[in-house]
């Protein structure tokens, strides 16, 4: 089975077939550096780093762009309210963002451009705008993209002009020539960071950044552009008219929109008080837990942020990580239809949820091998092992998820002594002073389990 993807430009799922051969070439539009990152940005990043892991897993040589934003009117006005430089602020987002995305074990792009390194291709594409009559200067330092001349404007989002023209207008101090024209330079407001160009001081629009960014780095045409749900419009559709319009050629072959994250069935959003940051999230929770709630749904579905989701996901990987528990290590094993379904499943649009599934079937199977074969169990858990790691998961060491929170909570030198005493009790033979201890140890909400290779604990309500 080949590899399909659902491409948001023509509502279909579609065969991947590379431009170049076996070279993938991916944009995923970034964050824009204000702030931390919030739990929607982390839904973003995981989602791409999944693709990604799959794309490298499945044999594709794959080239992996995602930009940063680092100059728009939200960095200005966080700036000015901390007082800062700009570059200072944006400087201290992206440690932080990149810190975030280590604790999720989302690895790194190949290729972080920020805006503010491609002012001068913005300026190149923008005159090849102005001179194909796709834009237009008004002589106040400003430049607007002229949305009526591209014909195929609408075509990601249907959108159609005709709709979008009611109820559009001009704010002041604008100097479009139709309501729906959107800026791609913008002249100097006194004290703001501002770069030369052929229209006066200013700064890029927005929707240019990524128009520059992608081609600069992957070409005129390249085979996926994702992003998150909010930016099919008018972002994406207002990067296809810019980049199509300068080019003469295809943008983007496939077209890839994350879903939505809402908490508690609502709307994140801070006017509602249900907005939290991925720091704020992983102070409360492990890192793997809030990883696998973002994976267990498929990444075109919204996800329910809740405490009971985060319970819930926090029992799964409970249930995995007792499998792997206490087996010795192994070389992957077992039966390749694990291997293959698993395969199935990612590669229809990377169905996660589906592979999630093949991973509790194979977990139910390493608990059926251990009473009777620990050998092909310890294989059989090895492949899971293998198969998660596409997905990010089950890489820690089994003890360490189940104790964590130990921490505070109970001695772990007092409750290893106590294993050894009840180990050497039992090769004694003393029953009773084992299970005295085993019920010691339960009562401080330390649960034994034993195998061949030794007893491990846990935590009762890990």
């Amino acid at each position: 089975m080949s590899l399909s993807i659902y491409n948001t430009l023509t509502k279909a799922k579609e065969p991947l077939r590379p431009l170049a051969g076996n070279h993938v070439r991916m944009y995923v539009c970034g964050m824009t550096v204000y702030d931390f990152c919030h739990i929607g940005h982390a839904r973003v990043m995981v989602a791409f780093d999944v693709i990604a892991r799959w794309l490298r897993h499945s044999g594709y040589q794959l080239t992996y762009v995602r930009n940063i934003t680092d100059i728009d009117d939200k960095i200005i006005r966080r700036a000015n309210e901390t007082g800062e430089p700009f570059e200072s602020l944006v400087a201290r987002m992206i440690a932080a963002m990149h810190e975030d995305e280590t604790r999720l074990s989302v690895l790194r792009p190949d290729q972080e451009p920020r805006a503010t390194d491609h002012i001068a291709g913005m300026h190149q594409m923008i005159q090849t705008l102005i001179d194909k009559g796709f834009a237009y200067a008004p002589g106040n330092g400003d430049v607007y993209y002229r949305v009526g001349k591209f014909a195929g404007y609408g075509k990601l989002s249907r959108k159609r002009i005709e709709d979008l023209k009611i109820g559009a207008r001009i704010e002041v101090g604008e100097s479009k020539e139709d309501p729906l024209d959107f800026v791609l330079w913008k002249s100097a407001k006194p004290d703001e960071p501002s770069w030369d160009s052929p229209w006066g001081k200013g700064r890029p629009g927005w929707h240019i950044e990524c128009s520059v960014m992608s081609t600069c780095c992957l070409g005129d045409t390249f085979d996926i552009h994702g992003g998150g749900p909010d930016l099919v419009f008018p972002h994406h559709e207002n990067e296809i008219a810019q980049s199509e319009a300068a080019t003469g050629k295809l943008y983007a072959k496939t077209w890839m929109h994350a879903g939505a994250v809402r908490v508690d069935g609502e709307k994140m959003s801070k006017s509602l008080g249900n907005f939290f940051t991925i720091r704020e999230v992983l102070d409360k929770y492990s890192p793997e837990v809030v990883r696998y709630l973002l994976v267990a749904s498929h990444y075109r579905s919204p996800i329910n942020y809740s405490e009971d989701s985060l319970r819930e996901a926090k029992s799964a990987l409970e249930r995995f990580y007792r499998t792997l528990n206490g087996l010795p290590d192994s070389i992957p094993s077992g039966d390749q239809a694990f291997n293959d379904r698993f395969a199935a499943a990612m590669d229809d649009d990377f169905n996660t949820p589906e592979a999630c599934a093949v991973l509790f079937d194979m977990a139910r199977e390493v608990n059926r091998l251990r009473s009777v074969d620990i050998d092909a169990a310890a294989g059989l858990a090895a492949r899971l092992k293998e198969l998660a790691g596409v997905l990010g998961l089950l890489q820690l060491e089994p003890q360490a998820f189940l104790r964590a929170g130990a921490d505070g909570r109970v001695d772990a030198q007092q409750v290893n002594e106590l294993i050894a005493r009840r180990l050497q009790a039992r090769a004694e033979k003393n029953w009773a002073e084992s299970d005295r201890i085993r019920d010691q140890l339960a009562g401080m909400g330390v649960v034994l389990e034993d195998n061949k290779s030794g007893t491990s604990w846990r935590l009762a309500d890990s």
